[in-house]
């Protein structure tokens, strides 16, 4: 594959899908391997990649014109996660407060009240407004909202793109390539 194929509906469409499920892979391995626990915010911000796993893969299947579909429908939806993201950044950073009702799974729920107190005592919650961890200055939310922009450009790019090359009828669109001989 070149380059140039990745701003193409399939290539684009591969790049997608395997950075989204690598996204949520990574918040995964933070949660159950590192032992992150997610806010709120956290768990919302993931929403978008299990959206557009399944609307870029589609799109390998479909029709051109419906691919590209897919494909803008995709780049809308992780347009969306970047802005959840940049949202949660933003109240990290303090620039906004975070929502009121922020707080992070507890699990199952206790079968005894002795459970309950116990489940209380080892319970860890979670702050949306409190960056967990941070590289290079970015919290892992401003870490997906560059991610989730970055795919949104890319699937949205690849649901514009139009083969330039004229047909031989001039109405545009791709001929078949000539044939070797």
């Amino acid at each position: 594959m070149r380059w140039a194929d990745l701003a193409r509906p399939q290539g684009a469409a591969l790049l997608v899908a395997l950075g989204a499920a690598l996204t949520v892979g990574g918040a995964l391995v933070f949660e159950h391997g590192l032992g992150y626990v997610p806010c709120k915010l956290c768990l919302t911000e993931r929403i978008p990649y299990y959206l557009a796993v399944p609307l870029a893969l589609a799109s390998l299947a479909l029709p051109a014109r419906l691919a590209r579909v897919a494909l803008g429908l995709a780049a809308l939806v992780l347009l969306c996660g970047a802005g959840l993201g940049a949202y949660h950044a933003g109240a990290e950073w303090g620039f906004w407060p975070g929502p009121t009702d922020c707080g992070g799974g507890t699990g199952a729920n206790p079968e005894a009240v002795g459970d309950f107190l116990n489940q209380l005592r080892t319970t860890r919650v979670v702050d949306c407004s409190t960056a967990a961890w941070r590289f290079l200055g970015l919290s892992l939310a401003g870490w997906n909202a560059l991610i989730a922009f970055a795919l949104a450009a890319l699937a949205g790019s690849a649901a514009l793109h139009r083969d330039a090359r004229p047909l031989p009828n001039g109405r545009g669109g791709a001929p078949a390539p000539p044939a070797r001989r």
